[in-house]
């Protein structure tokens, strides 16, 4: 579990740090600690990955990284080491492509939120990962934003960072994990479909068969869809 954090030097503009990550040299600092006790690795395997490594295996598909639409799963995701670091690489991008409008800059920084997505087993793990993810896109808005852009991540983090089990395809309470599919329409609207994960899955099995022959939106049914909203709306 990494300590680091990803907007650390206050001299660079709202909080971004251009500097290339650095991942040569596998030395873990000293607050970066792997496990929380010796019993939670003995119950559940948790060992985090450490935030060299983390940055090494994006830097494999560094392009999708940075990009603000592309979305990131992690099926274990523990306190957020990966998704911390990819959001932190979409929020570099959205500076660049839209910091010189506020309104633009805003927008796709809750959407680059948006395409981040968590499986937890753990409810403690799974709670920081949200409080870490609303930290890293807060951090990056800056002190005076309005309340309301909040309070609409709270909901995204809800919504997208799940505790559950990723081999059972089930959440907490026992029902099938969902998943919301976000997207930007412009002009301040977003729109959100939402999509039973053990569905998702079976995307790649109907290659090679009749199925391939539909449409994406025929072998993949929403179980809600929502009408175009508003940051404000969302916040609700």
């Amino acid at each position: 579990m990494s300590q680091t954090e990803p907007f650390a030097s206050p001299q660079f503009q709202h909080g971004i740090d251009s500097a290339e990550p650095k991942t040569s040299v596998p030395v873990l600092e000293q607050s970066e600690a792997l496990v929380k006790s010796r019993q939670r690795v003995a119950d559940h395997g948790e060992v985090f990955t450490p935030n060299w490594m983390v940055e090494a295996m994006l830097n494999l598909v560094k392009d999708e990284s940075e990009r603000v639409d592309s979305r990131f799963l992690e099926p274990a995701c523990g306190s957020g080491n990966f998704l911390m670091v990819v959001l932190t690489r979409k929020l570099k991008t959205v500076e660049t492509k839209y910091g010189k409008s506020t309104f633009e800059r805003n927008h796709h920084a809750l959407l680059a939120l948006m395409c981040v997505y968590g499986i937890e087993l753990l409810p403690d793990n799974a709670e920081e990962c949200r409080n870490n993810l609303l930290n890293v896109y807060l951090k990056y808005l800056g002190e005076d934003v309005q309340t309301y852009w909040k309070r609409a991540a709270v909901e995204v983090l809800r919504a997208n960072i799940i505790q559950g089990d990723a081999l059972t395809l089930k959440n907490s309470d026992g029902n099938h994990i969902e998943f919301p599919e976000w997207g930007y329409l412009g002009a301040g609207k977003f729109q959100r479909r939402d999509f039973r994960y053990d569905a998702l899955t079976q995307r790649s099995s109907i290659q090679g068969t009749l199925f391939e022959l539909f449409e994406e939106h025929q072998n993949f049914i929403p179980t809600n869809s929502y009408p175009p909203m508003t940051v404000e709306e969302l916040s609700k």
